[in-house]
């Protein structure tokens, strides 16, 4: 009985991500509706499994749930997390806050990980930042390259005198595209933004692009570029879906485990 239910949270829960995942593809946007309708039966079927097996745990359910949604929402307000992000973080820790142990025994990697023992969500977000990283060090990769047959400097103007830490985050986040591309995508974000002053035109770079204000954005670039006061190409970012990465990474601690966890142990030795 309790490994049906569990066969049941694991069905729902990869539905749910899978399905706002792709609508996060395809448009950049998930309804409430899929949060709304998610929520309820992870649940209660997480409710039930444990008050039928393992009430002791009840209280660890709660604060799981509640370190989850605090966690999400600073990320959200810190700007490094989309709503429909942190809403699927808190859905998660709803349907699978801890390890399905009775659906899979022992995960590939030989290794249930504390975190994944009680926190399983966190494990799972642990995850999906290891796989995004690998997207910044292809990102970071085509950028040298890019530098190394244009010949062209990486930053331009006032771009120069930005903070290295601004700096490494756009060469991991985006690349040189021209300005009618960044127009037509409109999963294309603007890294850079421009602002006329009295000497001209300051270029200045943008690290956490939002929907408010692309179009604005794309309009002074394409403006600046028409009249010659700076290059076709600007930095932009694709803007990735980071669901695609938390399903990924579900899916990957469900089979195989904690990848920060393993891959700890295995430099510690």
């Amino acid at each position: 009985m309790r490994m049906l239910i569990e066969a049941s949270k694991v069905c729902v829960g990869l539905s749910f991500l899978i399905y706002a995942s792709w609508s996060d593809y395809k448009t950049r946007e998930v309804s409430d509706n899929v949060w709304i309708l998610f929520a309820p039966p992870a649940f209660a079927l997480t409710f039930t499994e444990l008050f039928l097996f393992d009430a002791a745990s009840l209280p660890i359910f709660g604060l799981c749930f509640g370190l989850t949604a605090a966690f999400a929402i600073i990320l959200f307000y810190a700007g490094g997390f989309g709503g429909a992000d942190a809403k699927a973080l808190m859905c998660l820790a709803l349907a699978l806050p801890f390890y399905p142990e009775e659906l899979f025994p022992t995960p590939l990697s030989g290794d249930i990980s504390p975190p994944m023992q009680n926190f399983f969500p966190l494990a799972v977000f642990s995850n999906s930042i290891i796989l995004a990283a690998l997207t910044a060090v292809y990102l970071l990769i085509h950028n040298v390259i890019w530098r190394w047959k244009t010949r062209r400097a990486l930053f331009e103007g006032e771009q120069e005198s930005e903070s290295l830490g601004k700096k490494i985050l756009v060469l991991l986040t985006g690349y040189k595209v021209s300005i009618e591309k960044v127009k037509a995508k409109w999963h294309l974000y603007p890294l850079e933004d421009v602002e006329k002053t009295e000497n001209g035109i300051k270029r200045k770079l943008v690290v956490f692009p939002k929907d408010d204000g692309r179009n604005a954005i794309v309009e002074r670039l394409e403006e600046a570029v028409k009249s010659g006061e700076i290059q076709e190409k600007v930095w932009a970012t694709p803007g990735l879906p980071m669901l695609i990465f938390m399903t990924a990474g579900l899916i990957i601690a469900l089979f195989y485990g904690d990848m920060v966890w393993n891959l700890i142990r295995f430099l510690l030795g």
